[in-house]
């Protein structure tokens, strides 16, 4: 294993630590039945600044970490049963997160808007993979009808609020890092 490798690797297993730490910081508060998390910023994050492949791979690692019984999604749940729960859509959207806002880092051209535009981008597949999946769990295993969908879908803007705000100040705490070379990130950009 060559020291890139490790370093990843090391990266990697940060950026879990970080999901399970973002899922459970402020999971006491609720809005309705769902929690408050930081974990949308924390995937966007992983993206920004380990690639679309390491910020992926991280991703992966946090969802199978949970379903081995490590009590890191939010309210220190875990295992499978997470599959039962409506939110779990947001769970998958990690992954999506992390790759889509890596690969817009990786590959737009070396200017600040580069971040907003990944981490905007990461801000729409949570949103859309975690409501497609919650009227899908609605629809199918509660059978609510489409009405009490738009009402739970309605409740999602508080969050949506406050990913958004994360986001924005995520995005642009990764673009100083990286254009200070505070930070060197584990991908070369691609775009020159």
């Amino acid at each position: 294993m060559n020291m890139n490798s490790i370093r990843k690797t090391i990266l990697a297993a940060l950026f879990i630590a970080l999901m399970a730490i973002g899922a459970n910081a402020a999971a006491v508060i609720t809005i309705g039945t769902v929690p408050l998390t930081f974990q949308t910023v924390v995937a966007v994050l992983a993206g920004m600044l380990l690639g679309w492949k390491t910020g992926a791979a991280s991703m992966i690692g946090y969802i199978l970490l949970g379903f081995t019984g490590a009590p890191v999604f939010s309210q220190f749940h875990n295992g499978f049963s997470a599959l039962a729960s409506p939110t779990f859509g947001f769970i998958l959207s990690f992954v999506g997160i992390a790759l889509v806002s890596g690969l817009l880092v990786e590959y737009l051209p070396q200017k600040k808007i580069r971040f907003y535009l990944a981490g905007a981008a990461g801000l729409i597949v949570n949103y859309t993979i975690g409501i497609v999946y919650l009227y899908y769990y609605n629809a199918a295993v509660l059978s609510f009808d489409v009405a009490v969908f738009y009402g739970i879908a309605a409740s999602m803007s508080a969050f949506f609020i406050k990913d958004a705000v994360l986001v924005f100040f995520a995005a642009s705490m990764a673009a100083y890092l990286i254009q200070s070379k505070a930070v060197t990130p584990v991908y070369q950009n691609k775009a020159g």
